[in-house]
């Protein structure tokens, strides 16, 4: 092959929109992406396959960059022995998923940089994550294990080996992603009920959240799951006295809150948020929750308060109000285009304050010295509280610098310093303030500006919770994002979604957690709103998750479209990740859409996936803690709440009821509440006749009204939405 005809001559990530990818246009090494070029030159050189998978916000992939894809020496082996080809996570998950199955598999781990070899026909043959460029601490330096495995590749009888464990780790990563039972089932009685013991049993009761060793991330899973459990739990108590003699069942209701509690005050207190400007890093790497990794991702921005939002509602902590408006205040200000979407992530690194021309590191935007606090904060008794407050010392937690975190309560250093704690407060938000101000003059950690459908879906849906919880003025913003990845990546035409825009460009055919986040987002953003449109949105996507993902003959669905890209393997995406399981939201989505359609398409499929992983749910709960909530909801039925009305006009008490309430497996369903509008929602939604949710539920009196209901039995007419909830409730 000439080096004319030869893709893998050069470096082509130049002629990617990824940002990612474009980080590594200028490496001597002569990345490719993912393609089919790269693919097919493997097989023309008759070389393996290096296959590096990363994100822009990687710490990792930025030290392995730095010290080995930068080093001409290493360019130079990979260049002649492999077809080197770079990965977006954030773009190709499905790739990443196939990879990282084995990986884990076979490392008992995983994590980003995913560095796996292959076969010219993509079959793994070795794996790992990071390798430093010599020997170090029992990891395998990266030049000799490159030349290791070039020199194997190259011997007969070692390259047999290789392709035989080729072959084998192939069938385990189609064992892992691609197997159903093959015998449904009913899933076990109560799930979410077991799911919460499980949650319980575990939990860390002194730091909050779940391990009592290494990092700690959000579980925001088994929030939800030990808030559901608590409210059923609480239900059946005040309708049956004989639990308990009218008390709670042991290890449940209270004690199941106080574990939701003291996770979501240690993620909200200590260093996984950012205290100074709002919003979540991604994940703490001590068990304390002292230091995080800095990163910034969207998705976590949406998940973690979504749960908070959960929270405040059961508990009524003003604190996680606050935090979940900071966080939106973070999130529109840092991550959304101009117009309306959002960005994907927000680097861990980024120069230090002192050195703005100097290497970068990780933290240096958001840890601080006294030293900085007393050149930002110009009233030195503010300084003090700041620091005292957020335990900022000369000696630091973190590299000599100190990673904010409530240290000390506020009413006690009031009580030091011969304050009211009213003036404690205005003091620590001056300095807050101004803390603020002065790290906005900081160089920035680099953005992603790339926008993906599903991640947008997973902000749309708390944007819109929180606007019926917090303020309707979230619901314009939730809009606005949605209407964005509708025009950019909707074909409407085809009833196909995109999965990424970047600077104009659209690409990727859109993955299962595209389709489900996005549709969720616009279902929910119909449940703050009432706006049909984005009813028949939700309902338009969740065909498409039927016709493109959903196999008959397995009985599930699928993470990549039929017809698309074949890998080694086509997975499944079953259990939570970084991100929920698509999977369950897909589930959980059209269990909700049923009741709007005239026949049993959603239901029948959401059935049939429940009932096909009733064994995997059942035997770990918390693995699969999306789907099991989407079981839950199978098993118990929605909340339905038809409300009948204007919903341009809805009473104010009806607003006041939903944001104040907690209430597991709600729905909401807006109905004009006169004939004329109600036949206009059914033509925009091409319904002959009014779905089960809609029929017959007309406003008593005149008046607007509510009507609830669950597993087909109904209150009377109410107008007093508290007093429907109250029935939902028993």
């Amino acid at each position: 092959m000439s080096d004319s005809a030869d893709p893998t001559a050069r470096n082509r990530l130049d002629e990617e929109e990824s940002p990612y990818l474009r980080q590594h246009a200028d490496n001597p090494v002569n990345w490719q992406p993912w393609d089919e070029q790269a693919l097919e030159a493997a097989k023309e050189r008759d070389v393996p396959i290096f296959l590096s998978i990363g994100y822009a916000a990687c710490h990792w992939c930025h030290v392995m960059e730095e010290e080995s894809f930068q080093d001409e020496a290493v360019a130079e082996t990979l260049n002649e022995n492999f077809v080197p080809v770079k990965v977006d996570r954030e773009e190709r998950p499905d790739v990443d998923s196939v990879y990282m199955s084995i990986c884990q598999q076979v490392t008992g781990r995983g994590g980003w940089p995913l560095s796996a070899w292959l076969t010219p026909e993509g079959k793994p043959f070795y794996v790992g994550t990071y390798f430093p460029p010599e020997e170090k601490r029992g990891m395998p330096g990266f030049r000799d294990l490159l030349r290791d495995l070039s020199n194997s590749w190259a011997d007969p009888d070692q390259r047999e080996e290789m392709e035989n464990r080729a072959e084998q780790w192939t069938d385990a990563i189609e064992s892992d992603l691609e197997a159903t039972s093959g015998q449904p089932g009913d899933p076990d009685e109560d799930i979410v009920q077991t799911a919460a013991t499980v949650a319980h049993r575990g939990a860390d009761r002194d730091n909050g959240g779940w391990g009592s060793g290494g990092p700690k991330f959000p579980q925001t899973g088994r929030i939800h799951a030990l808030l559901r459990a608590s409210a059923d739990n609480e239900a059946r108590s005040a309708s049956d006295d004989s639990i308990d003699g009218g008390g709670t069942r042991e290890g449940t209701d209270g004690d199941y809150l106080a574990v939701v509690e003291e996770t979501l005050n240690a993620m909200a207190d200590r260093g996984l948020y950012d205290h100074v400007g709002g919003g979540f890093h991604r994940y703490s790497t001590d068990p304390q929750w002292g230091v995080p990794h800095f990163e910034k991702m969207l998705y976590d921005n949406a998940e973690i308060p979504r749960a908070v939002l959960a929270g405040y509602q059961a508990l009524g902590n003003e604190r996680y109000a606050s935090v979940v408006r900071e966080t939106f205040e973070f999130v529109q200000r840092e991550l959304q285009h101009e117009d309306g979407g959002f960005f994907s992530t927000l680097d861990a690194v980024s120069r230090p304050p002192s050195d703005p021309d100097g290497e970068t590191e990780e933290g240096a935007f958001y840890v601080w010295t006294p030293e900085q606090v007393r050149d930002a904060v110009d009233d030195e008794a503010a300084a003090e509280i700041f620091c005292e407050y957020y335990g900022v010392t000369d000696r630091g937690n973190f590299e000599g610098k100190t990673v904010l975190g409530v240290r000390k309560p506020l009413h006690a250093i009031a009580e030091e310093r011969d304050l009211t704690e009213e003036e404690a407060t205005e003091k620590l938000q001056r300095a807050l303030d101004a803390a603020f101000a002065a790290r906005e003059e900081r160089p920035r950690p680099a953005r992603d500006e790339k926008i993906l459908a599903g991640w947008n879906g997973l902000m749309i849906s708390t944007l819109a919770e929180g606007a019926i919880v917090l303020d309707d003025e979230y619901a314009e913003v939730a809009a606005d994002a949605l209407e964005f990845v509708r025009e950019r990546l909707w074909d409407a035409d085809e009833g196909r979604l995109s999965r990424r825009y970047k600077d104009g460009d659209v690409a990727i055919d859109g993955y299962l957690e595209d389709y489900a986040f996005l549709a969720r987002g616009a279902l929910n953003l119909f449940e703050a709103t009432g706006d049909v449109a984005h009813l028949d949105f939700a309902m338009d996507l969740a065909d498409a998750i039927t016709e493109a993902f959903w196999d008959d003959e397995a009985e599930t669905l699928y993470f990549t479209p039929t017809g698309g890209e074949s890998l080694v393997a086509r997975p499944q995406e079953l259990t939570d990740q970084s991100t929920p399981s698509s999977t369950g939201v897909a589930v959980s989505l059209l269990l909700s859409l049923s009741h709007f359609r005239d026949d049993d398409r959603f239901g029948d499929v959401a059935e049939k996936v429940v009932r096909t992983h009733a064994d995997r749910i059942s035997s770990n709960p918390l693995e699969h803690a999306s789907l099991t909530l989407a079981t839950d909801e199978y098993e118990q039925g929605a909340l339905e709440l038809t409300l009948v009305c204007d919903p341009s006009d809805p009473p104010a008490e009806w607003a006041e009821s939903l944001a104040s309430t907690y209430v597991p497996r709600r729905l909401l369903a807006w109905r004009p509440a006169d004939a004329e509008s109600l036949d206009a929602w059914l033509t925009t939604l091409e319904l002959n006749d009014e779905p089960p949710i809609w029929a017959g539920r007309d406003a008593a009196d005149g008046d607007p009204t509510v009507y609830a209901c669950r597993n087909f039995a109904c209150s009377p007419p109410k107008h007093d939405l508290g007093a429907a909830l109250q029935w939902g409730r028993t």
